[in-house]
C-alpha cells in the first residue's frame, strides 16, 4: 500500500488536501496531511520560535509514525513552500522515503531559504522588510497572509473557483517568518531518493519548456533529465488540490508508480530541437561579427535597410553555441540578406527572469551599434522578437522612433509569466500596444503553443484590435514553440515566407 505523506504551502494547511485525501484514500492509498506548526498546529510554546527546523520535525514525526505502524511506501508530497520541510525531512530519513514529489514547487539547493523561491521579488523585499522590523533576525515574526485578490502574488489563482478562492482566504493562517528565511540545511542523502515533479502549467512551464530549456543548456534541468527524473502536467494553476482534486490524485498515484514523462538527456544521439536546421535551404551569405552581434551582407554596398533579431530566453550563460548562431536566428537573416536587407543576429543577458532590464540595454545598445554602420540606412530598421524575447518589444511599442519600421514577434511572451512576479514592469507588451501608434506589427502565432504563453498573446491580439494597431498575425496552426525548427511543412514554410514578406514590406518601401 503507498502511504501518501501531504505537506502544504504558504499560509495553508491540512484543509487544503480534504478532496484530494478523500480520492486518495477511495482509491485504497493511506493518506495523512501534516499539520505544521503555526499553519494548522499550535506551537508548543507561547515564545518558541517556529522557523523552518520546526516544520521539518513536524514531518518527521508522521513519517515515524507511519513507518512504525505501516508497511507501505511512503511517498512525500510537497506543495510549494511545503517541499523545503519535505526536503528537510527527507534528508534524514532517506531509507524511510520511497519518493518525494515536487508539487508545483521549487528545487530548493541546501543552504537556500525558502524566500528565494518567491518569483514576485517586490515581495520578497516585503518580506525581507518586515522581518528587519520584528527583531531577532526575524525569527518571531509573522506575514500575514494575502487578501481575496492578492494570492496571485503566491501563484497563478487559474481555475479556482470562487467559492475556492473564498475558503482558501477564510482558512489561511499566518505564515511563520522564520519558515521563510532559515536556510535549507542538506547532507546530500535526500539525494538518493527517486523524485517526481508534477507541473501546473498555468502557472509555470510544460514540459515541453523544460526540455527546450535542458536543450540550451540550463545545468540544474540538465541535472534532472540526466537523473531521469519524471514529470507530469496539471492545465490549472498554483492551487490543484483545490481546482482540480480528482485529476491531482490521479496524478499523485501516477507518480508513486514512478510513472510520468523524462526528460532528454543532452547527447549525441539527441539534437535539441534549437540545433536542428532551418526548415528553409536558405544560401550562406557573408557575415562581419563585432561584439555581441553579427552582420549578414547583402549584395552592393548599400546603406541597405536591416531586420535586428532578437533572441529568446532566459538562456544560461553556458549554453553554447550562443543564440545568434542557432539556426532559426541565422536562417532568417540569410533570408533577408538574400533580399537586399542586413540581417543581424545577437546576444544579449537575459539569463534569468530577473535580467529583462540588463537584456533590453544590450539589445538597444547593438540596435544603436548597427544603425551606425555605413551600409546600414538608419532610418529603415525593423526589430524582430522570439519567445522569451517578447516583453522587450514593450520599450519599443511604448515610445517607437521614427526609423523604426517595423516590430514583429514569433510565438512570443506578451505579458509576464504568473510565476514571474513582474507585474508592475515596463516589459509587459499588453499594456504598451496602444501608444505604438501607426507602427507595423507583425505577430506571428503557433497554433500548437503552450496555454500560458498563448493566453498572453490573445490578450495583446485583443488590447491591439481596441486601441487599433497595425496588426498583421501570421498563423500557423500546426506550429509549435520554435516551429522552424520543429515542423518542416508546406504550412510553416509558407508561414515563414508571409513573414518575411510582411517585415520587410514596411522597411524596403515606408509610405508616409
Amino acid at each position: 500500500m503507498t502511504v501518501f505523506i501531504l505537506v502544504a504551502g504558504v499560509f495553508t494547511g491540512p484543509h487544503v488536501w480534504r478532496d484530494t485525501a478523500a480520492r486518495l484514500t477511495a482509491q485504497g492509498a493511506e493518506v495523512h496531511c501534516v499539520a505544521l506548526t503555526g499553519l494548522g498546529k499550535r506551537p508548543t510554546g507561547a515564545d518558541d520560535p517556529v522557523d523552518l527546523e520546526t516544520h521539518i520535525a513536524d514531518v518527521l514525526a508522521v513519517i515515524d509514525s507511519v513507518a512504525a505502524e505501516s508497511g507501505g511506501d511512503i511517498v512525500l508530497v510537497g506543495h510549494d513552500y511545503g517541499i523545503h520541510p519535505v526536503l528537510g525531512a527527507a534528508d534524514r530519513r532517506a531509507d524511510s522515503v520511497a519518493r518525494i514529489v515536487h508539487l508545483d514547487a521549487g528545487m530548493p539547493r541546501d543552504g537556500v531559504p525558502a524566500l528565494a523561491a518567491v518569483p514576485d521579488q517586490r515581495l520578497r523585499e516585503e518580506v525581507a522588510g518586515r522581518a528587519a522590523g520584528s527583531g531577532d533576525r526575524g525569527t518571531g515574526g509573522e506575514l500575514p497572509p494575502p487578501a481575496r485578490d492578492a494570492w496571485d502574488r503566491w501563484g497563478s489563482t487559474a481555475g479556482l473557483s470562487g467559492a475556492a478562492l473564498d475558503g482558501l482566504t477564510a482558512l489561511a493562517a499566518p505564515q511563520p517568518l522564520g519558515t521563510l528565511l532559515q536556510p535549507l540545511r542538506l547532507t546530500g542523502a535526500v539525494g538518493a531518493v527517486p523524485v517526481t515533479g508534477v507541473l501546473c502549467t498555468g502557472n509555470g512551464p510544460g514540459v515541453e519548456m523544460l526540455q527546450i530549456m535542458v536543450d540550451v543548456g540550463d545545468p540544474a534541468l540538465r541535472a534532472l533529465a540526466d537523473a531521469g527524473v519524471a514529470f507530469f502536467e496539471l492545465p490549472t494553476g498554483h492551487w490543484p488540490m483545490l481546482s482540480c482534486p480528482g485529476e491531482l490524485s490521479e496524478t499523485l498515484i501516477g507518480a508513486a508508480s514512478g510513472a510520468g514523462h523524462r526528460l532528454t538527456p543532452v547527447g549525441d544521439a539527441h539534437t535539441p530541437a534549437h540545433l536542428r536546421p532551418f526548415l528553409l535551404d536558405v544560401p550562406e551569405r557573408p557575415r562581419e561579427r563585432t561584439g555581441n552581434t553579427d552582420l549578414y551582407l547583402p549584395d552592393g554596398p548599400g546603406p541597405h535597410p536591416a531586420v535586428v533579431f532578437v533572441h529568446g530566453g532566459p538562456v544560461p550563460a553556458e549554453a553554447r553555441p550562443t543564440p545568434r548562431d542557432w539556426p532559426t536566428l541565422t536562417g532568417y537573416a540569410r533570408q533577408v540578406a538574400g533580399q537586399g536587407v542586413v540581417g543581424v543576429t545577437l546576444d544579449h543577458r537575459l539569463r534569468a527572469v530577473t535580467d529583462y532590464e540588463q537584456a533590453a540595454a544590450d539589445v538597444a545598445e547593438a540596435v544603436e551599434r548597427v544603425r551606425a554602420d555605413p551600409r546600414v540606412d538608419a532610418d529603415r530598421v525593423a526589430l524582430w522578437f522570439f519567445s522569451g524575447g517578447g516583453p522587450i518589444t514593450a520599450d519599443w511599442l511604448a515610445n517607437p522612433p521614427a526609423w523604426l519600421r517595423c516590430v514583429a514577434a514569433n510565438y512570443p511572451i506578451l505579458a509576464p509569466l504568473p510565476g514571474w512576479g513582474m507585474d508592475g514592469s515596463r516589459f509587459h507588451p499588453v499594456r504598451a500596444v496602444a501608444r505604438a501608434g501607426r507602427l507595423p506589427l507583425v505577430l506571428v502565432r503557433a497554433g500548437r503553443e503552450s496555454a500560458e504563453i498563448a493566453a498572453t498573446v490573445e490578450a495583446f491580439v485583443t488590447e491591439g484590435a481596441r486601441c487599433g494597431a497595425d496588426l498583421e498575425i501570421i498563423d500557423v496552426p500546426e506550429g509549435r514553440h520554435g516551429f522552424e525548427t520543429l515542423d518542416v511543412t508546406d504550412g510553416t514554410r509558407e508561414a515563414v515566407h508571409r513573414a518575411v514578406g510582411a517585415v520587410l514590406a514596411p522597411v524596403v518601401c515606408w509610405v508616409l
